[in-house]
């Protein structure tokens, strides 16, 4: 309550309660009442109740938190002047969550402990969800993170910092792998023998996605970095996406990470957190609406090259955070929160038979993109 007091110009803190699911940052939803009109830059001045979002950044991910501000800053700044300058038809609306500050202008509170916490605009009438529902919502988180990189592509990248130096780098976490290994020595299982084997068949196809930009066939533009389902703001009166949050991971990147990671969370019904993990499956049709949500923003600035590593994308980012969640559990959970010692271990299982699944299918889903191009 005290830190969010430091946001609120006038007025009281009413309610202050967890929000959301993340696996990095602590999250929750402020509730303020009795607001009288203030020009102060929080700008919650108008009668009755407001709400933002009240967020502890985790420094052992975000070590650089300065960046993380300056990136959302001007991302959010960037959209808001594309969007006024190019409103969007159909009674369509789409925001990104601006930075709030406090009472003395700066946009952050340190607090005794050392915690850095800050605050963001909330998005009203609009949910998440963890899962999609059908190919209405699967096309609808398409649309979303088209619209993103469609607002940001005349952005140049060198306009954002790399907040997280070598996030969604698949030879990093290779060789991070390999560390983990070396160091700790591993507790076989039958899981964890399938895990070992899993990466070690695939660890020469890893890098096809940073050799591809290595030889100039892709270029960096800005990204999301997390753009999963539950980051996609939904109408709740007409399912429309109407935004996107979690904007800590945006950096300079490949497209191709965001559209393999949106696509990786999407098209599993059965989410991340399943314990059914044999029966995991990547379902094309799901995979079918969410690239022609994409596509209808993403053709204007995507290049035939960009089409013919789009496969290699989804197939990669299941691995990747199979990976990441492995090497996590291997190493004593210190990255992703964890519910149970083998939380971490269940996860990469998860994503491991996910990568199966595309692959299995591989024919199908290059007629599917070959098909929306």
């Amino acid at each position: 309550m005290t830190v969010a007091r430091q946001f609120t110009p006038q007025g009281v803190v009413l309610d202050l309660r967890e929000y959301g699911s993340g696996n990095v940052n602590d999250t929750f939803l402020v509730t303020v009442g009795a607001m009288v009109r203030s020009a102060h830059p929080p700008l919650l001045d108008a009668a009755g109740d407001q709400r933002f979002i009240l967020q502890r950044l985790n420094l052992n991910v975000f070590r650089r938190p300065e960046l993380v501000m300056g990136n959302l800053c001007t991302v959010s700044d960037h959209v808001r002047r594309r969007l006024a300058r190019s409103p969007l038809r159909g009674g369509r609306r789409f925001e990104v969550p601006r930075v709030l500050l406090t009472r003395e202008g700066r946009d952050h509170v340190l607090d005794p402990g050392g915690s850095f916490w800050r605050a963001l605009s909330f998005i009203d009438a609009a949910e998440t969800f963890d899962t999609i529902k059908d190919t209405g919502h699967a096309r609808e988180v398409g649309y979303a993170l088209g619209r993103f990189h469609n607002l940001l592509s005349d952005l140049s990248p060198d306009h954002l910092s790399d907040t997280l130096p070598g996030f969604h780098l698949t030879p990093g976490y290779l060789a991070h792998y390999d560390e983990v290994l070396e160091r700790r020595g591993v507790s076989r299982s039958p899981e964890v023998n399938y895990g070992l084997r899993f990466i070690s068949e695939r660890r020469a196809w890893a890098p096809v996605l940073e050799k591809a930009r290595a030889r100039g066939k892709l270029r960096p533009r800005p990204i999301h970095g997390d753009p999963k389902v539950n980051n996609v703001m939904l109408d709740t009166a007409t399912g429309q996406a109407v935004g996107m949050v979690d904007l800590d991971t945006v950096k300079p990147g490949l497209v191709h990470y965001d559209i393999g990671d949106c696509l990786r969370s999407g098209c599993n019904p059965l989410g991340e957190e399943t314990e059914a993990w044999e029966t995991v499956r990547f379902e094309p049709e799901l995979c079918r609406a969410m690239l022609q949500g994409y596509l209808l923003l993403a053709q204007d600035f995507l290049t035939e090259t960009d089409y013919a590593y789009l496969y290699d994308a989804i197939r990669l980012l299941a691995f990747e955070l199979g990976l990441r969640f492995f090497t996590d559990y291997l190493a004593g959970n210190v990255y992703f929160k964890a519910r149970h010692p083998e939380h971490n271990l269940a996860r990469a299982l998860v994503q491991f038979k996910l990568t199966q699944s595309i692959e299995s299918q591989a024919t199908a889903l290059g007629a599917i993109i070959r098909d929306l191009r």
